[in-house]
């Protein structure tokens, strides 16, 4: 089965195309290409130059860099960046508080944030998870009290993503403690070198340091910088959460990874034969392919039938399916590597190649996929509840 589109959409596919192969650096494209970390540098420029060409934003509203593209070709959009190997825009920007301001925030904040946002003049980072409230995210106990014209935060974020990069943080805090559970939460927005925040790095388990632990010490924020009203933080939770979900089925990177798998199959041989010639192999990636396509049709009719910014509940399936096929195609290539694979931390003088270097640190750290964004356990419940009825 293969998806037909318009004449029209494959117009605009193939100048998406012919934009993102000749306009962002081949170096860039060569390191995304090869599961190897982009610098904050390289981050920036990537974005900018998408930033400039009307490409960052799409799905914002249009008098804030939108374009006013459909479902399908926004998910066009995104799909084509990732066969390109072309990092989309940094999530926390554009996925997450970029929508949620657009949507909640104040005209003053709109405007002081908004155009920045989509340029990458700011780097944001999330700060909503904590040790104690990771996929209970309600249970956080991070506080903000208001005196006066400022809120005084105090308390602890756990597995802050990229935050030793962030310029500015997203952060979800207790501003009623009388309040349960979801009630009684606000968001604020202030900066990562602000007086009292301290950021500790984490070393994960496939070597890197891509998380942090940020703790908050009588941090001074200006009540200006609330986003929306007061204890309605939770509400605005939801829809950034749902945002991300959305963006965590990545249908043209798991397309790459499974075209990277079959390449390194034929190149690899066991007894004498390509692993390309194993039935159980052939029939692996068929599977994959054929769970991959269910997915991709299923992100349109999600898409489709999101409406007036609100999200449709079934980004769940989105989120628990992708992040699934995600693990499968990591975890594929690393059967493929076999042995070559145990050279996870050779250096670059290695006479292993490099995407079998890759193939372990790249399936360890994609363990994290089925738990960010909510865990898949918890999506499973929100199936189960917002779509199924039960």
């Amino acid at each position: 089965m293969r998806l037909q589109l318009t004449s029209e959409l494959q117009w605009f596919r193939e100048e998406l195309r012919a934009f993102f192969t000749t306009q962002i650096p081949q170096e860039i494209r060569d390191t995304v290409a090869a599961r190897r970390d982009l610098t904050r540098d390289q981050y920036v420029e990537s974005q900018r130059i998408l930033n400039a060409a009307g490409l960052a934003v799409p799905h914002w509203p249009v008098e804030w860099g939108g374009r006013a593209w459909t479902p399908l070709q926004r998910h066009i959009w995104h799909a084509e960046m990732e066969l390109a190997c072309v990092q989309p825009p940094l999530a926390f920007n554009v996925f997450m508080i970029g929508p949620v301001l657009a949507e909640f925030g104040s005209r003053e904040l709109k405007e002081r944030f908004l155009p920045p946002t989509a340029n990458l003049d700011i780097w944001w980072c999330q700060g909503f998870s904590e040790p104690d409230a990771g996929s209970d995210l309600a249970s956080l106990r991070t506080t903000a009290v208001r005196e006066g014209n400022e809120y005084i935060v105090n308390g602890q974020k756990a597995w802050t993503t990229l935050g030793q990069h962030a310029d500015w943080i997203f952060c979800l805090a207790r501003t009623d403690p009388s309040a349960k559970k979801q009630r009684g939460i606000s968001m604020l927005v202030f900066p990562m070198d602000s007086p009292g925040v301290t950021l500790r790095p984490v070393e994960l388990i496939d070597g890197g340091y891509e998380v942090n632990e940020v703790f908050f010490e009588d941090v001074r924020v200006p009540a200006e910088n609330l986003v929306g009203e007061e204890n309605k933080g939770w509400t605005y939770a939801k829809f950034l959460l749902g945002n991300e979900r959305s963006g965590v089925a990545p249908v043209g990177m798991i397309k790459r990874l499974l075209a990277d798998a079959k390449t390194h199959a034929r190149e690899i041989s066991v007894g004498g034969r390509p692993l390309t010639e194993d039935p159980y192999l052939a029939a692996r990636i068929a599977e994959l392919e054929n769970e991959l396509l269910a997915l991709e049709l299923t992100a349109l009719r999600v898409v489709a039938h999101s409406e007036g910014g609100k999200p449709h509940p079934a980004p769940s399936v989105l989120k628990l399916r992708g992040t699934e096929l995600q693990q499968a195609a990591t975890e594929l290539l690393v059967d493929i590597a076999g042995p070559l694979s145990l050279a996870s931390f050779a250096d670059t003088d290695s006479e292993v190649p490099e995407w079998a270097r890759v193939a372990t640190p790249s399936y360890l750290n994609f363990r994290k996929a089925s738990i960010y964004g909510g865990s898949n356990e918890v999506q499973r419940a929100i199936i189960a509840d917002t779509i199924l009825g039960l």
